[in-house]
């Protein structure tokens, strides 16, 4: 090796100190360096290049965003903040920067874009960069297009749901019968899940239920649970609630279960592309990892619901339910109305109170939500050994009229943590009717936008409550939904969309 004359040895090649900037990128993984950084202009980087960044033992690739402020000094760099978390990064730490090896499995991805068959150990071998981070935005986007529409036939649905499987952790659970309920989404309010898990888990049988975080809508089911308790529980503290109590509801991106499919998502949902295939995949990829045998899965219909037509739920019904049995696992599809929200409240702490209501019994909880998840817990239950299918409505009934449900759910909460109640909204503006006459519509997209826009999710105690159904007659003046919010801007923001879109809630003068 030759020796340098002058001074210490030379840093190595690529090396920068890393930064603290505190960005959120959500789940992209990305790498800030200035302009006139020494690794940029040597190594040919510019903005949107894709790197790899060492730290320790650990790596990543990420995508260079330039800076051309003073944010960044001269040999610094900073980390989007989850690139930060995966690499265990401190500020002042040296992080490598260099070119990635070249990805194999993107001959796999133009070969689907193309309209080619991918077999299970392409799957495998895509769905492996995807969960390294190894693609870029722009990657996973071409990913998600390549699979839109009737793009996958139900060979390469089952591949991609087994491969889905393989890539992230996998529960077991004792016994023959592990059990699930999923709703395919699109509904305003549908919290079933809250409801249903403790009537099945009074009932005796297993329910591990993991839910998902929302993305671009007011509320997932996990964080409309976290309302109420604690669900960012790891793998060890879920199988403890699991045995103790026969069921819980956590959310699924800290125990891992199929990876690869929170970062489709994550491009899939903003790009509004409807895919049965990857939707499919989606459902029974995280239900056969969290150990389910036996799965109900609730397939709202109308026409501002994700599944718009009864001959759509027909064929999803079908895709679902043959994945399932060649995956070794039992699904029944159980049809419902999309025609409005459930319940009264769109938002994590509003959803929370209605959930609270139907189990407490309270005269004036929300009689839709409460009889839509007696019909989704009978037909859970009738998966149990020995059920007679005629009588598990009644099983349900009484479970949760007798308080055997809410016991068990306030039991689940404290077992993951804490029981707690849900906030109220220090703001509210109420929208009102126009005219006297008959609610005929409801559009579950734009009150859902309403919702999002007040601030939920990320503001628990902000959304929407609803005060009129279908068919009920609305006197002018009188209030249709109010507006929740914990900020005066967001207030104003949804009332203004609100103002835009004064048939959210139609109402046909009379």
């Amino acid at each position: 090796m030759p020796e340098i004359e002058g001074g210490d040895a030379p840093e190595l090649r690529g090396a920068l100190t890393l930064r603290w900037l505190g960005i959120d990128t959500y789940q992209e993984a990305v790498v800030y360096m200035t302009r006139d950084c020494h690794v940029c202009r040597s190594e040919g980087f510019a903005a949107q290049s894709r790197v790899q960044v060492a730290l320790g033992g650990r790596h990543l690739i990420a995508t260079v965003n330039v800076v051309s402020s003073s944010l960044l000094g001269h040999g610094e760099a900073s980390l989007s903040e989850s690139a930060w978390r995966a690499l265990d990064a401190q500020e002042g730490a040296r992080v490598q920067l260099s070119h990635p090896e070249p990805l194999e499995s993107l001959s796999v991805l133009r070969a689907k874009v193309y309209g080619r068959r991918v077999e299970l150990q392409g799957w495998r071998e895509v769905l492996a960069d995807v969960v390294e981070g190894h693609y870029s935005e722009l990657h996973l986007a071409a990913l998600v297009t390549a699979c839109a529409g009737d793009r996958l036939d139900l060979a390469e649905t089952i591949a991609l749901t087994q491969a889905m499987v393989e890539g992230g952790e996998r529960l077991q659970w004792p016994g023959s019968h592990v059990v699930d309920k999923h709703s395919v989404g699109g509904l305003p309010g549908n919290r079933t899940t809250l409801i249903v898990v403790p009537i099945v888990a009074a009932a005796g049988l297993t329910i591990p239920k993991t839910s998902s975080r929302a993305i671009t809508s007011p509320a997932g089911t996990a964080d409309t649970m976290e309302v109420l308790a604690p669900v960012d529980l790891n793998v060890e503290r879920m199988r403890r609630v699991v045995e103790q109590e026969g069921g819980c509801i956590v959310w699924g991106g800290n125990v891992r279960l199929s990876p690869a499919d929170d970062l489709l998502i994550r491009v899939e949902r903003p790009l509004d592309f409807d895919s049965e295939g990857q939707l499919v995949a989606s459902v029974l990829s995280k239900k056969i990892a969290a150990g389910s045998t036996h799965i109900v899965i609730d397939v709202p219909v109308g026409p501002t619901a994700k599944v718009r037509s009864a001959q759509a739920a027909r064929v999803l019904g079908e895709r679902l339910e043959a994945v399932a049995q060649a995956l070794g696992v039992h699904a029944r599809v159980h049809v419902s109305d999309g025609m409005q929200p459930v319940g009264r409240g769109i938002g994590p702490a509003l959803e929370a109170r209605d959930v609270m209501a139907v189990l407490r019994g309270e005269p004036g909880a929300p009689a839709d939500l409460r009889e839509r998840s007696l019909a989704l817990a009978a037909q859970v239950l009738q998966f149990a050994p020995g059920a007679v299918p005629g009588a598990t409505f009644d099983t349900a009934r009484r479970l949760l009229e007798s308080g055997a449900a809410l016991r068990k759910f306030e039991a689940i909460c404290r077992a993951q943590g804490d029981l707690r109640e849900p906030p109220r909204a220090p703001l509210t503006r109420a929208v009102n009717a126009g005219c006297t006459g008959m609610c005929v519509a409801i559009d579950n997209r734009r009150i859902a936008r309403v919702a999002k826009l007040s601030g939920a999710p990320r503001a628990p105690s902000a959304g929407v409550e609803l005060h009129v159904r279908l068919g009920e007659r609305v006197e002018k003046g009188a209030p249709l939904y109010t507006v929740h919010a914990e900020a005066p801007g967001e207030l104003a923001y949804a009332l203004s969309y609100a103002a835009q879109h004064v048939d959210i809630v139609l109402v046909e003068e009379r």
